[in-house]
């Protein structure tokens, strides 16, 4: 069944970041996921980790300015240094941290550039840093983000993406497929996971309800249909990667993130047998 990571940048607003892996693990999470870990020491958050029995699923290699708006460095040219800087202390923070996914945000694209030289400038940076990755074991992942969230961002369709993927030729980056943003801008969830799941491109799933990225279990997006076909498809073809909840509760009182999961417990509670999880 899907393995569900708790997206510490979203879930559990209430509490310090550090605090947050403890609110996942009492709720049942076996890993984590989040943005950026920089702010804080590697160890400060390995200790976490160790502590509450957690996986460290996934984070972001620095994106440039975040505050400023910058969104990745990948396929804006002259910045190589920096993106160069950021892969190498993303990867430390994936040793330390045991960490076997870092997502490289691409950027948002130049006014006046064209897209033929963000293209090869982000063919270029990517093979750069997976020949680092691939040294300590770590696999790069690349994601298409919705231009209603975030417009101008560089890489926003599954094709563009799996072409990309085959353009850059390693075998360790991989397509980090968000089900929200799929369903914002190409729809055709479904057909898009039988699709592109057994191609062994896919290293990571998200999800999140449409269109107010919710808990999966109200709008758009069938949450529990959309899970069994995962199942189906990972019994298929071998597939082991994590689901992660990259949500934001509808409920914002302390204590919401914990009542939203109503959603995983009805369906870790259907696929167990079992009685009423808690």
């Amino acid at each position: 069944m899907p393995r569900f990571a708790a997206n510490l940048s979203m879930l559990y607003a209430e509490h310090d970041f550090l605090d947050r892996f403890a609110a996942a693990a009492r709720d049942g999470f076996a890993g984590v996921e989040y943005l950026f870990p920089y702010d804080w020491p590697a160890q400060a958050i390995a200790e976490q980790l160790a502590a509450h029995g957690l996986a460290q699923v996934l984070f972001n290699a620095p994106p440039g300015d975040w505050a400023a708006g910058e969104r990745g460095l990948a396929c804006l040219p002259g910045r190589e240094a920096e993106f160069q800087d950021g892969i190498v202390r993303a990867l430390d923070y994936a040793r330390q941290l045991n960490c076997e996914r870092v997502h490289v945000m691409a950027g948002l694209a130049p006014a006046g550039v064209p897209h033929e030289q963000l293209h090869q400038t982000y063919v270029q940076r990517l093979r750069w840093a997976a020949a680092q990755a691939a040294a300590q074991g770590v696999r790069l992942l690349i994601e298409p983000i919705n231009g209603r969230d975030m417009p101008g961002y560089f890489l926003q369709r599954q094709a563009q993406a799996h072409a990309l993927v085959q353009e850059i030729g390693a075998p360790d980056v991989r397509v980090q497929l968000d089900l929200y943003h799929l369903q914002i801008m190409e729809g055709d969830v479904t057909t898009a996971l039988r699709r592109d799941l057994p191609t062994g491109r896919v290293g990571h799933l998200q999800i999140a309800g449409v269109p107010d990225r919710g808990e999966p279990d109200q709008g758009e997006l069938n949450g529990p249909y959309l899970f069994g076909v995962i199942d189906e498809l990972a019994t298929g073809c071998g597939w082991d990667g994590w689901v992660g909840c990259e949500y934001r509760p509808r409920d914002t009182r302390p204590g919401g993130t914990q009542r939203g999961l109503a959603w995983m417990r009805r369906w870790l509670q259907g696929k167990s047998g079992s009685g009423p999880l808690q």
